[in-house]
């Protein structure tokens, strides 16, 4: 008579050789619902009565065997007085003989509990979902830190606390317990629609051919690929090669990552474009200001072939080397993003506007202290001014590059974790010396050398989008402290 979640018994008929060939029924299963099918117990070579003293006893056995994260199953039998095998059915397992209790231990792998406590960090709720008696559940629940020390006198719910509670019921209850014992298959899909229906994003493991309905249910459905069916992995959405829940929270450290790359490219290419093109329009409306006025017409700010040149120093190697940046240190110590948060989110947009307000302010202010006209009255050429905000530009970038590592962290915290990077400033400051320096690009690109000191005016009026950028992160930390 086979296993099932749902009467939590399997038995099998044998035939006792050393008493004839008789056929008798042996059963083992959950213990406190085979202990409601015996009205005897062996003792001895003898039988007893099962009274309710020795009830309560066995319970209490049941429960320090638990305590000890020990998986319990009890054993009983009764003879049919028969040599003739009757039809397997469940009538059979009545009235039995209980023979005894089994503690096992199943111990979780041991990178589970540090897994646990990364995901916790990471905003992601751990809920255990098992068929195993509450205290045992509780008890490794305890281990793994799911539930506190001691666990709260609620964090368990048992399959017949669950059938006893509407939906609106659950929904709240699911808010506070993380421990699920006795369950059946039902109890899960259940779970799974409490948790859903009080906003949260599930992802929901699974193996049988019984977990299906609640992996399909789930948002993510997560199918254990050595020990797993066929059923669960057809209904799963990701397959886990490993069977091994410390995979699960790689993954989404991996995601994270992958997904906060993005931002960081996405933060570094919007600010630094956003720098180019302000830095033309403002510079065309308040030509007079700068001083970019000559013969009442309007002077650009920088040439076209300047342009393209800044194009081809910080969008190519910089925002390639930015895709190798390692995961953020703080990637799994934030909360998960909200559903319907955007990639380019508020403050992405104030961030990409602030940086390119800055690197458009600090080119233009260098511009007009080389102009002889604007608000600072310069004794330079236009194309000395020139080339010194076209270097400015140019540094900023690259000091917009280091900025756009993280949004949070502080860009001189981990500066040599992504040496691609630094190899690629350095490359794209290099080329910009050699443009500014070298005879026939000054021709090319119109520029003329600099003195030390302009490059060193340059380098420090650049350095503002550094400066910018760490006070956005401040004043973020600060709000979010």
């Amino acid at each position: 008579i086979p296993f099932s979640s749902e009467r939590k018994l399997m038995s099998t008929l044998e035939a006792d050789t050393a008493h004839g060939g008789e056929i008798a029924i042996m059963t083992k299963g959950a213990p406190d619902v085979l202990l409601a099918r015996c009205t005897r117990e062996r003792v001895g070579s003898g039988e007893e009565p099962l009274t309710d003293a020795r009830r309560e006893q066995i319970q209490r056995d049941i429960d320090r065997l638990g305590d000890r994260a020990l998986r319990t199953l009890a054993v009983a039998y009764r003879p049919l007085a028969t040599t003739e095998a009757p039809a397997p059915d469940t009538d059979l397992e009545r009235e039995l003989i209980f023979a005894g209790l089994v503690g096992m231990i199943d111990p979780p792998r041991v990178e589970v509990a540090d897994a646990i406590a990364e995901a916790q960090r990471g905003g992601i709720r751990v809920v255990m979902i098992t068929g195993d008696h509450a205290r045992t559940a509780a008890r490794i629940a305890t281990d793994l830190g799911i539930l506190p020390a001691p666990p709260p006198s609620l964090a368990v719910m048992t399959g017949d606390e669950l059938d006893a509670q509407d939906d609106a019921a659950l929904r709240r209850r699911a808010r506070d317990v993380s421990v699920y014992a006795r369950v059946a298959p039902e109890h899960k899909l259940r779970i799974v629609a409490a948790l859903r229906a009080d906003g949260n994003v599930v992802a929901m493991t699974g193996d049988g051919v019984n977990d299906a309905p609640a992996l399909k249910a789930a948002d993510i459905g997560v199918a254990m690929g050595v020990a797993g069916t066929d059923v669960s992995k057809e209904a799963a959405n990701m397959i886990l090669a490993d069977d091994n829940f410390a995979t699960i929270v790689a993954a989404v450290r991996e995601g994270r990552a992958i997904f906060a790359n993005i931002r960081t490219f996405l933060r570094y290419l919007l600010g630094s474009n956003a720098g180019e093109v302000l830095t033309m329009f403002i510079g065309v409306l308040a030509a007079s200001v700068v001083g970019l006025e000559a013969g009442g017409g309007v002077i650009a700010p920088l040439l076209a072939t300047q342009i393209l040149w800044i194009n081809l120093l910080t969008d190519s190697a910089p925002a390639l080397a930015l895709g190798f940046e390692p995961p953020p240190r703080d990637v799994m110590r934030h909360p998960p993003r909200g559903l319907a948060e955007r990639i380019i989110d508020r403050r992405m947009a104030v961030n990409v506007v602030t940086i390119g307000l800055v690197m458009a302010a600090s080119t233009l202010a260098t511009m007009d202290l080389g102009l002889p006209g604007g608000l600072f009255h310069g004794s330079g050429d236009l194309d000395e001014a020139r080339t010194m905000g076209f270097t400015v530009l140019v540094l900023a970038q690259l000091f917009n590059a280091v900025n756009a590592r993280s949004e949070r962290v502080s860009a001189f915290i981990g500066l040599a974790r992504n040496r691609r990077l630094l190899g690629a400033i350095g490359l794209s400051l290099v080329l910009q010396v050699l443009v500014v320096h070298l005879d026939f690009l000054n021709v090319a690109f119109e520029t003329v050398p600099l003195s030390f000191g302009s490059w060193v005016l340059c380098a420090t009026m650049a350095s503002s989008t550094l400066w910018a950028s760490e006070l956005l992160k401040l004043l973020a930390h600060r709000q979010k402290g």
